[in-house]
């Protein structure tokens, strides 16, 4: 069959494919809002749990990674720094390149995986989660991450799920379904969206959930950066080959940028707002990117339920000035989300405060938020005290979709649509060979 690619998908067909029943609502509950009044004199952080440097010892872990490219080949090394105890015992991965440079890498941190340990395809990922592994790492491109997920979860293992989660409604429903099965089982679910496992973030986070900025009133949120990498085709290769080793250039693989990269400010903003909107309107376009069928700049105004709004921006181009913010404002004050709270007056109110040259008291020491991710997961393991991610996850995701699909289209998104949208992205099955339906050329906004 052919793929359906999103710029084939009208607005009118990607209403009308949505699935019907489905209430947003109940789908993806609200997330938790806490800050106080605007009239209250003080505030003070909420209780939050304090996580170790090191996961505490206990039963050994073995680990499957799925995914063997630069994030898999980071993700695994963060998982066995985690703790003591930790260990790999499968890899997948549909080029064996790719497999054979993490093997290579894991075998001089003195972690040798065997030739029957190490799989090779699009089903690769079914025999490295029947092994023996405890964990499994899901370092794919996004699109696989549904499917992935849902079998890591029906064989029972604990997860580290990459981000974004989906690039289309139907994969991240389908994980939303999967996570609900996790919990049910008591799996361990941790995602990488990073700043939820970032000291200095999550610091700044329970000041403000304590009512240091008062109510949400506004968000400014931007991200512009240079071009990201791509792939040039090589003789020999065919549709899916050029696309998976270009993948973050294909809509279908990767959501687009604002899915794959901007998801991070997105759910940062989102984890300090307390809610997620009701409707989104964007506008973007492609100037500068050398091939792949994405944008290379998005804008998108979000609209709460009480009128609020957010504006956030990113873009992907070399030569242009490049900025990094996520700005939360409430009535009494606002916050940078990382490390600064500021008055409406514009003076700091509180700061992190970040260990100096000599200090003894490492409480404030700030560890890489890519190992702590793998620090609460092992930790939880341990605990036996499951933690699961995976709605806040999901959320963050679908806010990230459904301003793009407003960008492709050139019209508004409401998140009921979004949420209930039938649309998948890319073929109905996958194997090396002609992958029609893909054109390499990006969506008219207006025309469809």
């Amino acid at each position: 069959m052919e793929s359906q690619n999103v710029k084939n998908v009208s607005r009118r067909n990607f209403l009308a494919n949505s699935a019907i029943g489905m209430v947003a609502g109940a789908m993806v509950p609200a997330m938790v809002t806490g800050c106080s009044s605007s009239t209250e004199p003080q505030w003070k952080p909420i209780d939050f749990p304090e996580w170790p440097d090191k996961a505490p010892d206990g039963k050994p872990l073995k680990a499957a990674l799925i995914g063997c490219g630069g994030r898999g080949s980071g993700a695994i090394v963060n998982f066995l720094d985690a703790g003591n105890g930790l260990s790999v015992v499968a890899l997948a991965d549909v080029f064996p390149d790719r497999l054979n440079s993490c093997r290579s890498m894991l075998k001089g941190k003195g972690h040798e995986i065997p030739d029957d340990k190490c799989f090779l395809g699009f089903d690769a990922y079914k025999q490295a989660i029947a092994t023996d592994a405890d964990v499994v790492l899901l370092c794919t491109p996004p699109v696989f991450r549904a499917e992935h997920f849902t079998a890591a979860v029906d064989a029972g293992k604990h997860i580290f799920m990459e981000k974004p989660c989906a690039v289309d409604p139907t994969g991240a429903r389908a994980i939303l379904v999967a996570a609900k099965r996790a919990e049910q089982k008591g799996l361990c679910v941790i995602s990488g969206t990073i700043r939820r496992s970032q000291k200095d973030c999550i610091e700044t986070w329970r000041r403000v959930q304590g009512g240091a900025i008062g109510d949400f009133v506004s968000a400014h949120v931007i991200r512009n950066g240079g071009a990201l990498w791509h792939k040039k085709r090589e003789e020999g290769w065919t549709d899916m080959e050029y696309m998976l080793r270009n993948w973050v250039n294909f809509c279908w693989l990767s959501g687009d940028h604002i899915v794959e990269q901007f998801i991070h400010e997105i759910d940062q903003m989102t984890w300090f707002v307390g809610q997620h909107p009701v409707r989104a309107n964007a506008y973007g376009g492609r100037h500068r990117r050398v091939n792949g069928d994405q944008f290379d700049f998005f804008c998108v105004e979000y609209e709460y339920a009480d009128k609020k709004r957010s504006n956030c921006s990113a873009r992907q181009i070399n030569g242009c000035s490049n900025e990094h913010a996520i700005l939360v404002y409430g009535t009494k004050g606002y916050t940078n989300c990382f490390n600064k709270i500021w008055d409406l007056s514009g003076n700091i109110v509180w700061e992190y405060p970040y260990p100096k040259e000599g200090d003894t008291d490492k409480s404030w020491v700030v560890k890489d938020p890519f190992e702590m991710e793998h620090v609460r997961l092992v930790t939880a393991i341990r605990t036996n005290q499951p933690v699961n991610d995976a709605e806040a996850h999901v959320q963050s995701t679908l806010m990230t979709i459904m301003a793009r699909q407003s960008a492709y289209t050139g019209k508004d998104v409401t998140w009921d649509e979004i949420t209930a949208s039938a649309l998948k992205l890319g073929p109905e099955t996958y194997a090396f060979g002609p992958v029609p339906g893909i054109p390499e050329i990006p969506p008219v906004p207006g025309t469809l």
